[in-house]
């Protein structure tokens, strides 16, 4: 009974193991294992010869694919969608069939002075040396001139007086007398729109030496928080 069981058993596995030959040629077999192995040690074999890699390589291992009109699979696709869809086919003209231009269209809005091809016909040294020398003759040398002078209009520079000083703002210098200098200050600076426009006031009514607006407190010859450090910074620079 046990050999019965067996004998299929046996039969299933060497099914299994059974290797389909690739290209006509089984490599799984013990006569392809044993020519392999006697090649490798340098023996002889006497058995069927061992195919070499290019013609295995040349073998065939299916029918070739269809050509001429048959292998335009995808042409023949959209041609019977599109008559079945109503739609008319476009056929794609091949590239030497557009007619190539052998210059290219030229932008009259880009200069091409820098290109020789495209001015060698028109320019030479000839020309070139004429249109030097009518250059020369339109060349103009302007002569310079005086500096132009600022105008003082009767009121005080403040760069001037900026650049003639050299305390820094709060360190005084002129001596200041009265009651509740900074309140007095702070309402009279109120009335200016800016402190150029309180230190120009404050030099032409007697500044710095005299403060008769009360606008320099402190004595230091700047009225109403105007700073000279700006147009130093600028004349170092």
């Amino acid at each position: 009974m046990r050999f019965t069981l067996l004998i299929p058993a046996i039969g299933f596995v060497a099914a299994c193991n059974t290797v389909a030959p690739i290209g006509g040629t089984d490599f799984n077999t013990p006569s392809y294992q044993a020519q392999r192995e006697a090649q490798l040690a340098g023996q002889g074999y006497t058995g069927n010869p061992l195919l070499g890699p290019v013609e295995v390589s040349e073998q065939q291992l299916g029918e070739p694919l269809p050509t001429g009109e048959n292998a335009d699979i995808a042409s023949a696709t959209a041609a019977a969608l599109a008559s079945t869809s109503g739609q008319a086919t476009v056929e794609q003209a091949p590239l030497s069939a557009i007619p190539q231009s052998s210059t290219v269209a030229s932008n009259n809005a880009i200069s091409d002075e820098q290109d020789f091809a495209a001015v060698s016909d028109r320019r030479s040294i000839e020309s070139d040396a004429a249109r030097i020398e009518q250059n020369r003759q339109t060349y103009e040398v302007v002569a310079p001139t005086a500096v132009p002078q600022r105008g003082t209009d009767g009121q005080p520079n403040i760069v001037q007086y900026a650049l003639s000083t050299s305390n820094p703002v709060g360190t005084q210098l002129y001596s200041r007398a009265g009651f509740n200098l900074q309140a007095k200050a702070q309402r009279n600076c109120a009335k200016f729109p800016s402190p150029d426009q309180a230190q120009i006031e404050f030099l032409s009514t007697g500044g710095p030496q005299r403060d008769r607006k009360g606008l320099d407190p402190d004595g230091d010859g700047y009225a109403c928080s105007w700073d000279p450090s700006p147009f130093r910074s600028a004349v170092s620079n």
